[in-house]
Order: structure tokens, then C-alpha cells, then sequence
């Protein structure tokens, strides 16, 4: 429907890159508009390391992200039901392992990484036959500005044969997943000597191949706590950039899954959407979005190729518990995998190996996607967090828009910054400073572009995007 009232959207020489943006002091007061910095694409451009994480790139290790695979398909199996008790077999022996590595870097913390086993009884399920104690190890890295803002990192460490309930038959799972937890292990290993503002969970669950069982357990222990998990990131089959079926190799792309409309996704929250859009601005995609600008770079030599879709056909990951409680979470898989070395008995047929052996996998390239989660990460981690009760106001018709937003409890906080795009673009398009208040109002029509707002700290770090909600 149209309204007479509505103006048409002044043009000038300079509209087309640039808008007249006014600011108000205080969302506490009436908005007085004084003249704002034009807008530029200057702050879209990915965001460089700052030399913290440049060194801690540096210390990441395909060496040793080499030996945790192989040790953990040495395990022989390491499926959900396999022994729990035997030291040498089965996955009570790698969750073992595990867990004294992971008190081994805890060691060097300073206190600040803490290590625990995470454990629950199971009751007969879909592929758990029988009450089966599932447990996750968990470690903890504790921010020390802004310790209740926490980021997740999974890798599981369970495998399966052919048949998902053949618990004794050997299951190497290098690719799928110690490949996972050895680059979660990795990053893990090299953060817990640093100092982080936010804090970082590292946790190898178990139970993934039965069902997601462990993290659902574990994003279910969070959304009970009130937990304000920010970003969950699962590594599941990110082994190497050569499917090993005569294709091209791609050793430096990694995919990155991100959901459009959300999983949680309430019949109000829906009507909302469909309304206004914003299919394209879930909390998972501005992740994804995220992701990409500071972690492709130089240092980690990667494509963060990001696919819009919650997970590829007929599977899912462990990521999907934490979109189930609400929380933006993506998953990271290597670019083009090969059936043969997944979910299959360690053979030979017609001439063709099959089996989830170690020699399938690249140490290089799992340690590129490990530097990746850890470019993202620290970057989430050392920023101000996701700006939050992003509203954009509708309460009257104009050809301005009007954000508001909830103060930022960040003792570095620096400013604000508007970012908007056209509604046929995938990716930001113009970004506008706007200083650190909590109200703005630009001469842009809301009708035509999509908006969103990120905090930014002294040292450059900037947050997620959020995207606005009407109000």
C-alpha cells in the first residue's frame, strides 16, 4: 500500500556513496541530530590480525596436530558403545587420553584454563540400545573483562563402522573426527597461554554418530545456566583438501555451513521475517559473515567458502544442538569429501580402499582450518560482544531510519558503526562510524536496504553484526 505522506528520498552528487547521518547523544533523551561522518566501505575490508594472534598463528603445529590423529585412531574404535573401561581400546581409553592433554595445557594457563570431564547417562534412544554414559571433555578457557560472554568450539571424538551399531569392528575416524578434535585440541593448546577478554569452551564430545547426543547434552547445560554462548563453531571432517577420487585438490578452501532462517525460529519471530525480510540476517549468517572477514587472510592462507545452509544433505553435526537452543552456530567441513573414507569398513574392494584411515588426511590442511577457528575466535573473543536489543524503529512512516540499541558493557568500547546493503546483496555494502551512543538516525530509507549495527573497541576489534528487529 502506498501513503501520500511519504516523501521520496532526496538525491544528491555524493547520495550514491555517501549519506547524511545525524546522531543522537542518548537513547535516554529525545534525539537532537547534529552532523555525522559520511559513509565508506573503508571498514568493510577483512580485519587484519592484530600481532597477538599473528603470533599465535605462527605457533600452530602440524606436527603435532599430525600425532593427536594418529593416536586417536590407534584407539582401534572409538564408537559411542565400544569399551569404556579398556585403557587401550575404545572410547573410554581416547576420552582418557584426551582429557590428561588437555590438563596438560591447562597447566600453562595461569589458572585460567580449567579441564573437566562432562558425563551423563543416557537412556535407550534412536542407536543407544541400552544406558550408555556419554561424556564430554570440556575445557575452559576463563575471559577476564568480559568472562559471561562465551564462544564454543566442538570437534567429537567417536567414530563408526559401516553399521552405526557395530561397536567392536575397527573405526579409525582420523578425517571423521579426530581431524576435528585435533585442530580443537590444537587451538586449544596454544590459547591457554594468552589472556582473552571474553571466554572460549573447547570440547571434544562424544555421542555424535548415535545422535548428537554429547552436545546436545552440553548446549543443553548451557541454555539451562542462562549461558550467553554468542558463536558455537563445530569441526566435523576437515581432514584435508583432497577427496582422494581424482578430482581437483582444494587444500586451501574450507566450508563453513551457516543456517538462514533460524532453527529456533518462533511462529511471532516468522510473521516478523516474513514481513521484513531478513531470511539473509540471522544471527548464524552475520557469524558466517564474521568468520570470513577475519580469518581469510594471509596468515591462515584459507578461502572461508561459506555455504547457506544450515548442513549438507541427509547429515548434520553437532552445531545444530546449539541452533536448536537458540545460540548462532556454523560448522566447518573440508571442501569436497570422499564417501568411501567415511562411516565405511576398513577394506579393500575392486581395488579400492575403503575406510577412515590416517594416510587420508593432510596435517597441513587440518592445521590451516585450526589457524582459521583460531583467527575466529580471538577475534570474537578480544571484541566487544554481539551489540544486543537492536530495534529499528517503525512507529511511523518516514523516509529516515532510526536504530536503537542496549549499551555495550565493554570496558574498551570505543564506538559504534552502521553498516547497511541492498536487499539483493549477499554481503555488507557501506559501513558509517557513528560514535559510541546508542541511538542513530540516518537519511536512508529503511524500506530499501538492509541494516545492521557492530561495536567496535580501542584496539579495532569489532563485534558480529546485529541485525534490527521492528519496534
Amino acid at each position: 500500500m502506498t501513503d501520500q505522506r511519504e516523501r521520496s528520498l532526496p538525491e544528491s552528487s555524493q547520495s550514491r556513496s555517501s549519506r547524511r547521518a545525524f546522531l543522537s547523544a542518548s537513547a535516554a533523551v529525545a534525539a537532537t541530530p547534529v552532523l555525522g561522518r559520511a559513509a565508506h566501505a573503508a571498514g568493510l575490508r577483512g580485519q587484519h590480525p592484530d600481532h597477538e594472534l599473528r603470533s599465535l598463528l605462527r605457533e600452530i603445529d602440524p606436527h603435532r596436530i599430525g600425532a593427536t590423529v594418529a593416536r586417536l585412531a590407534a584407539f582401534g574404535t572409538r564408537h559411542t558403545l565400544s569399551s569404556q573401561d579398556d585403557p587401550e581400546r575404545g572410547i573410554g581409553a581416547a576420552r582418557d587420553w584426551i582429557h590428561e592433554q588437555f590438563r596438560r595445557y591447562a597447566a600453562e594457563s595461569g589458572g585460567r584454563m580449567t579441564v573437566e570431564l562432562q558425563s551423563y547417562i543416557q537412556p535407550p534412544a534412536s542407536r543407544i540400545p541400552e544406558p550408555t554414559r556419554i561424556t564430554n571433555v570440556v575445557a575452559t578457557l576463563h575471559g577476564e573483562g568480559d568472562p559471561g560472554r562465551v564462544y564454543v568450539v566442538t570437534g567429537h571424538y567417536d567414530s563408526r563402522a559401516s553399521d552405526v551399531m557395530d561397536a567392536t569392528s575397527d573405526a579409525p575416524g582420523a578425517d571423521d573426527d579426530a581431524s576435528g578434535v585435533a585442530a580443537i585440541m590444537e587451538v586449544a593448546r596454544v590459547m591457554a597461554t594468552r589472556r582473552t577478554e571474553a571466554t572460549i569452551v573447547f570440547a571434544a564430545v562424544a555421542g555424535e554418530e548415535q545422535g548428537l547426543y554429547g552436545s546436545d547434552y552440553l548446549a543443553r547445560q548451557f541454555k539451562d545456566a542462562g549461558t550467553d554462548v554468542q558463536a558455537m563453531f563445530s569441526n566435523d571432517i576437515v581432514g584435508t583438501g583432497d577427496a582422494h577420487d581424482g578430482t581437483a585438490a582444494d587444500p586451501r578452501t574450507v566450508r563453513l555451513f551457516v543456517e538462514g532462517v533460524p532453527t529456533s525460529e518462533t511462529p511471532a519471530q516468522a510473521t516478523t521475517r516474513q514481513s521484513v525480510g531478513g531470511e539473509n540476517d540471522g544471527p548464524s549468517r552475520q557469524l558466517g559473515r564474521f568468520v570470513r572477514d577475519v580469518a581469510e587472510n594471509p596468515q591462515t592462507g584459507m578461502k572461508v567458502r561459506v555455504v547457506w545452509r544450515r548442513d549438507r544433505y541427509l547429515r548434520g553435526s553437532d552445531h545444530i544442538s546449539f541452533l536448536l537452543r537458540g545460540y548462532p552456530a556454523a560448522r566447518f567441513t573440508e571442501p569436497r569429501e570422499n564417501f568411501a573414507h567415511e562411516h565405511q569398513d576398513v577394506r579393500v574392494e575392486n581395488g579400492v580402499q575403503y575406510g577412515d584411515l590416517v594416510r587420508f588426511c593432510d596435517f597441513w590442511y587440518i592445521a590451516r582450518v585450526a589457524r582459521v577457528n583460531a583467527a575466529a575466535l580471538w577475534s570474537l573473543a578480544q571484541a566487544p560482544g554481539t551489540p544486543k536489543g537492536v530495534v529499528i524503529d517503525t512507529t511511523r512512516l518516514t523516509n529516515d531510519t532510526t536504530l536503537r540499541w542496549q549499551p555495550s558493557t565493554a570496558a574498551d568500547l570505543a564506538e559504534y558503526e552502521v553498516v547497511w546493503r541492498e536487499t539483493t546483496a549477499p554481503d555488507w555494502q557501506h559501513v558509517l562510524p557513528v560514535g559510541n551512543v546508542t541511538t542513530v538516525t540516518i537519511d536512508l530509507s529503511k524500506d530499501n536496504v538492509f541494516f545492521g549495527v557492530r561495536a567496535v573497541d580501542r584496539a579495532g576489534h569489532r563485534s558480529p553484526v546485529a541485525a534490527p528487529i521492528p519496534g
